[in-house]
């Protein structure tokens, strides 16, 4: 049974993750919907490590882009281009990563405390969704990624921030950030998600370490371990396909959708708590 839960929540976070309507908001009310609370896939370590398996589904998916992004940062060092060219973008997201990084470190624990509670998951379904509805109805969205500058990452970095509260959902803030700059969803889009990369690493290396003392102090053993791997392999293949279902369906449509489904999945978190008592 719970090498089932492993598998669902790998290819719900796969899913998930690069659609705005919040992956960690998800592996946290399916536990809670069908009772698995208590269990080592209820937990903030299982959810970070299925996070690293969408790490590998961006990094395979851009693994071009990535090359040619540091090829061209590399070069612009040397030729002073790196303040012009398409190189500025590795300084974006370093700059953008920063507000995420240092509030995780810091808030990490208070987050894992308090926040993983399916009542304050509505609050943040649907404040974020009104947010993102205003968004796509009312801004421009005309421009390219080439004419981001270094506030427009430092202003879509400290959105990310943001996403580190369950329903929030980093790409659904991120890409309306980006889309409040005036850029196309597409492209939002894909900064989003290559924004993502440094921050899931970094906590995919924290949450390794967590689970590195937790096997060796006896308190994790090691046929519950083996579920990380698998929930990883499901997450990074469901997650490659989902940012290429998403990056298309942007081209020509909106986010309006996400926000629907948002709105029903708050409702339906009132609806099973008011059920319970």
């Amino acid at each position: 049974m719970v090498l089932f839960e492993a598998i669902l929540l790998g290819i719900v976070q796969g899913f998930t993750e690069f659609l705005p309507v919040s992956s960690s908001a998800h592996l946290i009310l399916i536990p809670w919907m069908f009772g698995w609370q208590g269990t080592l896939v209820d937990s903030l370590n299982f959810d970070v490590a299925l996070h690293a398996g969408t790490l590998v589904a961006i990094l395979a998916y851009f693994w071009l882009d990535w090359l040619d992004l540091f090829r061209k940062f590399f070069t612009g060092l040397g030729d002073g281009t790196w303040k012009t060219g398409e190189g500025k973008f590795v300084w974006f997201i370093v700059l953008a990563t920063i507000p995420a990084g240092i509030l995780g470190l810091k808030f990490e624990h208070i987050v894992e405390q308090y926040f993983r509670n399916p009542k304050l998951i509505v609050i943040s379904l649907v404040v974020i969704s009104v947010l993102m509805w205003a968004v796509d109805r009312f801004s421009a969205k005309t421009a390219n990624m080439e004419r981001m500058t270094l506030g427009h990452a430092l202003f879509i970095g400290c959105a990310q921030a943001l996403a580190l509260m369950p329903g929030v959902s980093r790409s659904g803030i991120t890409i309306s950030a980006g889309m409040a700059l005036k850029l196309k969803r597409e492209a939002a889009a894909k900064f989003s998600f290559m924004l993502s990369a440094p921050i899931i690493a970094g906590a995919g290396l924290k949450s390794l370490w967590d689970l590195f003392h937790q096997f060796k102090a006896g308190t994790l053993a090691s046929s519950e371990l083996m579920l990380f791997p698998i929930g990883v392999l499901f997450a990074a293949v469901t997650g490659f396909f989902c940012i290429q279902y998403l990056l298309r369906y942007l081209q020509k449509n909106s986010t309006r959708v996400f926000v629907y489904y948002r709105w029903g999945l708050a409702i339906l978190i009132v609806v099973v708590a008011l059920l319970r008592g």
